[in-house]
């Protein structure tokens, strides 16, 4: 049963700690014997033991039962057809494309089934790379479902999520992100009907909060307001199907009871959600429109050349105050791909309708249409609000993220989108 109202602690990154029931985690150390209660402690490791004590993420849980059990693991019979970690046949094409909101899920399709894999490079195997996908659920699940190859970021744009995590639950609606790290078991339910959304799944690393470097102290998104979840755990002892993803395979086995019984734990493996409602968006106040990364939530590094894995940006409302400039961003080619998905929209009108998506390639040019253009040109130079309906979310790669076949030709996706780009309206050459 979800929880009539759920509670949170919050600190993106911090150590937290949880008890449903008080003193089920040891104080003066992790692994006493016996622990209190009788539980079975488990060390929860995201990171390797000796990395920057910063950089360490781990959690200790103490739970009525320990996680093994004697049930081998055997592949699922019918893996989710759409959810792909090999892109060994995906288009790296360098052609930038538009869709329209994909259409609601098949009656009875649960979170898992509902994924649809859309780009992605590298692979799980060698801890390398990043995958975008579109998710849609119509059933809660009944499973549970870990993912061992990456972190996953979800960002719901229709419907409500209650996700129930080995570490309590957590609700999550549009306009919010959740963070579940890879490896912690979940299991997705819809506590208002059908949902459907945006996915990334990073391989490599973890998401992280970019530097603020010249911004200062404050800014952006702060660390209070990431939320993680309270304990919450169930006595269940019956076979529960528990399904897991591994080098890009599925596999399944049967715990003999249920994996959400974690009585207490601490640490700093977790999974947050974030309101995006929450985010201090920066820019400028004189002229000229900075770049997109004075908007970035997230991010996860590559290396110190300024190459990120994954940037996760949000464009929402917000005062544009910039003088004798064109105020759309200018056209530009990036060294990383871009993925624009509408999470509301003020009209709900036209292209960009709520859900709708976006794909610009690896250096490919972009911008705004001719007719944009000239309407931009044409507007007076006061300061301008984008408007508190408007959210967008953006995920930014330096991967040269290839399309999975199927959505070349998908009814979904916006023949016409070049089309926009013509017609342009010069000024005669002086000189």
């Amino acid at each position: 049963m979800i929880p009539s109202a759920l509670e949170y602690q919050t600190g993106f990154g911090n150590h937290l700690k949880s008890e449903a029931v008080p003193g089920a985690v040891p104080l003066r150390q992790n692994g006493p014997k016996p622990a209190p209660f009788g539980l079975f402690a488990e060390q929860i490791n995201g990171t390797g033991f000796t990395v920057h004590r910063a950089q360490n993420r781990r959690t200790w849980v103490y739970r009525l039962r320990p996680a093994i059990h004697s049930q081998g693991f055997r592949p699922l019979a019918a893996p989710p057809p759409g959810f792909i970690s090999d892109f060994a046949a995906a288009v790296p094409t360098p052609e930038a494309l538009r869709y329209a909101a994909q259409p609601a899920p098949p009656v009875g399709t649960d979170w898992l089934d509902g994924v649809q894999t859309f780009a992605g490079a590298g692979h799980p195997s060698i801890r390398r790379g990043m995958a975008v996908h579109l998710w849609g659920a119509e059933r809660s699940m009944e499973r549970v479902f870990a993912n061992i190859d990456g972190d996953l970021l979800l960002a719901p744009w229709t419907g409500t999520l209650a996700v129930r995590t080995e570490l309590g639950w957590l609700a999550v609606g549009p306009g919010e992100l959740l963070i579940v790290p890879r490896g912690l078991r979940f299991q997705v339910h819809l506590p208002d009907g059908p949902a459907r959304g945006f996915m990334a799944e990073l391989f490599e690393a973890h998401f992280q909060l970019p530097e603020r470097g010249p911004v200062g102290a404050n800014g952006l998104a702060d660390e209070r307001h990431f939320k993680a979840p309270v304990a919450h755990y169930e006595d269940r002892p019956e076979p529960t199907e528990i399904v897991v993803k591994q080098g890009g395979r599925f596999f399944t086995t049967t715990a003999p009871h249920s994996p959400f019984d974690v009585v207490g734990w601490h640490g700093t493996w977790a999974p947050f959600k974030y309101d995006l409602a929450d985010f201090n968006s920066l820019g400028s106040v004189s002229f000229d429109h900075p770049d997109p990364s004075i908007l970035t939530v997230l991010t996860s590094p590559m290396d110190t050349t300024g190459r990120n894995a994954i940037d996760v940006g949000v464009f929402r409302g917000r005062w544009d105050p910039t003088e004798h400039s064109f105020r759309p961003p200018f056209y530009h080619r990036n060294s990383a791909i871009e993925f624009n998905a509408v999470i509301a929209s003020p009209s709900n009108t036209g292209p960009y309708q709520d859900g709708a998506f976006s794909f610009t390639p690896y250096l490919t040019p972009h911008g705004v249409g001719a007719h944009s253009h000239a309407r931009a040109m044409a507007a007076g130079d006061g300061p301008s609000r984008v408007p508190d309906e408007s959210l967008w979310l953006q995920f930014e790669s330096t991967y040269l993220l290839g399309v999975l076949p199927q959505w070349l030709d998908a009814p979904t996706r916006d023949q016409t989108y070049l089309a926009q780009f013509q017609g342009w309206q010069t000024g005669p050459l002086v000189g």
